[in-house]
């Protein structure tokens, strides 16, 4: 936006501040009197002719010394090259310049005073994402500084260490200073923090990060670190529970092997090469079945040989190949006459194949069980294996990037992939296994093959995300996520995508209950106030006499009486029987009243199971037994007596209307309603129409 809206800065005033200060200078005014002014755009006005005027504003001198900020998020300086990407609404702040800051903890840092010296590698740890800083600092030879703090090892605490490395690294990430100036002992410094046994977690995983950048620099970095990291060391780091430290030694790990060459790799034998295993599946991946080779043919039919119903070695060619488009077609392929067909697609290409021949020899139980399961059931509802392993073999790819280049910002870490010599060929039988069992959870068809698939990578994607230490525990937990588990999961988060259940509108909800639930608590009583015609029941259980009961309008008296046929709604007058309020003890509901006890035929009594209460009143704990006429009227009348006796509100219709009423208020309260004038009033009933031949007569239509 140009021009119309202007820009807001926060102003706060800063003074300079004095050297070795370790803390970030105070505001003299409080946060609710910084002053916010107009910022106009496009900006064509100098950056150092604005900082003038706001420090002339402020009568702060020497406007060189102070520069402009972002006052959220990174607090990112404002220079000549970025002030374009100001937003309209971004709130800056007015603080020391970049290198009046930097002189600073400059000197904070060479302090003797501990505190002082840590807060400044504090505060240098946060500045140094800013790139303007971050050479100012440099520039001051700020990095020999932190080479010293390092090789010297002097550091009194973990925390002071953490911050020196969180800088140099931040620093070192503008490209400013090569990692090839790195001296040996600072490598050799940084090398035994992740050797040690007893180190602070957070200095090895900043350790570790940096051993990970200086590897791909230079190959002499690279056989510096090779020599100084021991293997065993880096090994023990993937078997801790704390999750960064996992992924920063897996991060140096597949640097390490990324720039080794083969021998090298060989070398570090099968379990470190295992962090780069997936990726050697791309060939096979990428390998499409020729349909016309002779090869391709005769390895599929010698791998499913075994599914023949008879030897074929002794039929002739045709009666041979018949038998095997029946099996082939058994096993779910869709091209049962030249099952290749199928595998000329790659990715996946021959690596779907050797998933199904792994799984038809690693566990012929369960492959058996999936095929003459499916085989037997009715047509159109067979699960196909062939076509299944095909899809889930691609999908399992796409899930774990599978032929994609390591990526340096990656952070999916799955510990359960160690545990297996052949993961990959392991998690296929694991998730081949749920394909059938979401099939029939979902009563698939033919039709439903790609809705299935589906289901199944959402299951397989919530699992891993959920990071299963095993692939034991990766089975249990993805085979307890079924169908109906997925179809609850989409439904919540379809209601925070509506922002039903955002935050801010469940904190709303919670504000409004108490008003609402008060709302309803006075339509029950005046729905008691109005009264209800009940009807006796005798120890034969005849209903043939009616009595009325209401609420006086003051809420403290129960009047009650017998009524004659046809009165809907007696005087209140007219009613003799009173039970005082507060002599009233308590409510049962349903088995516990006493006029429910007696025997009766066994659908007569569940009836008035359903609509009976009782109220226990007076010091003698006399009773007055209610059967309701409706389900409708005992919710009301029963929480009517909760309210009356100070209780909760117990019936489904109490839940009910608190649901009805919160949404309606909710929506209300969530409507953009400025500049909309809400009447007082309701608006009056339009009068009716004086015809009604715009109705439409199903009759006429029916003739």
């Amino acid at each position: 936006m140009v021009g119309a809206i202007p820009q807001l800065i926060e102003l706060q005033q800063v003074p300079p501040a004095p050297p070795f200060c370790g803390r970030p200078p105070a505001p003299l005014l409080p946060p609710h009197r910084r002053p916010l002014l107009p910022f106009p755009r496009p900006q064509t006005k100098p950056l150092a002719s604005v900082l003038k005027d706001v420090c002339d504003a402020w009568s702060l001198p020497n406007a060189e010394r102070y520069a402009l900020q972002y006052a959220d998020g990174r607090q990112t300086y404002i220079t000549e090259s970025n002030r374009g990407e100001i937003k309209n609404g971004s709130i800056l702040r007015l603080t020391t310049s970049p290198d009046q800051e930097a002189e600073r903890l400059y000197n904070g840092i060479r302090s003797n005073n501990v505190d002082v010296k840590t807060d400044s590698l504090k505060k240098l740890a946060s500045l140094s994402q800013d790139v303007t800083f971050a050479q100012e600092f440099i520039n001051r030879n700020g990095l020999k500084l932190i080479f010293c703090i390092v090789e010297e090892g002097n550091e009194p605490c973990a925390a002071m260490l953490a911050h020196t490395l969180k800088a140099f690294m931040e620093l070192m990430e503008h490209d400013f200073v090569s990692w090839e100036t790195l001296s040996a002992a600072f490598i050799k410094k940084i090398v035994s923090y992740v050797n040690m046994n007893a180190m602070d977690a957070s200095v090895q995983q900043l350790s570790l990060s940096i051993l990970e950048n200086m590897v791909p620099s230079s190959r002499l970095l690279f056989d510096l670190v090779k020599k100084e990291v021991t293997v065993d060391r880096l090994l023990t780091h993937l078997q801790v529970t704390n999750t960064q430290l996992q992924l920063k030694a897996m991060a140096l790990l597949i640097a390490l092997l990324l720039a080794a060459t083969d021998a090298e790799r060989s070398t570090w034998g099968t379990l470190l090469t295992r962090s780069l295993l997936l990726n050697l599946h791309d060939r096979r991946m990428r390998t499409p079945m020729d349909p016309y080779s002779q090869v391709g043919e005769t390895c599929l039919h010698a791998a499913f040989e075994s599914e023949s119903e008879a030897p074929t070695s002794n039929f002739s060619t045709e009666r041979r190949r018949s038998l095997c488009a029946k099996e082939f077609r058994k096993l779910g392929f869709m091209n049962n006459s030249n099952p290749a067909e199928d595998l000329r697609r790659a990715p996946p290409g021959l690596l779907a194949l050797d998933n199904m021949l792994y799984f038809s020899r690693h566990t012929p139980n369960a492959y058996s069980r999936f095929v003459l399961e499916n085989s037997s059931r009715e047509d159109k509802h067979e699960c196909p294996f062939a076509r299944s392993s095909i899809q889930l073999t691609l999908i399992l790819c796409e899930i774990l990037h599978i032929g994609e280049p390591c990526s340096e910002t990656a952070q999916a870490f799955y510990p359960m992939f160690f545990g297996q010599d052949h993961f990959f060929e392991e998690l296929f039988c694991i998730c081949i296994q749920l394909v059938n069992k979401t099939w029939k959870e979902m009563r698939a068809t033919q039709e439903d093959f790609d809705k299935v698939l589906q289901v199944v990578r959402e299951q397989i994607t919530r699992t891993l995300s959920l990071k299963p230490t095993s692939l034991e525990l990766f089975k249990t937990r993805v085979n307890a996520l079924n169908y109906s588990e997925i179809l609850k999961l989409r439904q919540t988060e379809r209601l925070h995508q509506e922002e039903t259940l955002a935050v801010p509108v469940l904190e709303l909800r919670e504000r409004l209950k108490p008003e609402l639930l008060e709302l309803i608590r006075q339509q029950r009583l005046l729905r008691l106030c109005e009264g209800t015609l009940f009807r006796k029941i005798s120890s034969r259980r005849r209903q043939d006499k009616l009595w009325y009961c209401r609420l006086s309008p003051n809420h403290k008296v129960l009047h009650y009486g017998d009524v004659e046929e046809g009165v809907q709604s007696p005087p209140i007058e007219s009613l003799p029987e009173k039970i005082p309020v507060a002599d009233m003890k308590a409510l049962l509901i349903g088995k516990e009243c006493p006029h429910t006890k007696e025997k009766s035929s066994g659908k007569q009594n569940k009836d008035v199971l359903e609509l009976a209460f009782s109220i226990v009143y007076d010091v003698e704990e006399y009773r007055l037994n209610f059967v309701a006429p409706t389900r409708y009227e005992f919710c009301l009348w029963t929480d009517g007596l909760n309210v009356l006796l100070g209780k909760e509100m117990t019936s489904e219709r109490t839940q009910t209307d608190l649901d009805v009423l919160l949404s309606m208020e909710l929506k209300l309260r969530l409507l953009d309603l400025e500049n909309v004038s809400i009447p007082d009033t309701p608006p009056p009933v339009p009068k009716p129409p004086s015809n009604l031949n715009f109705c439409y007569d199903f009759s006429h239509a029916e003739q």
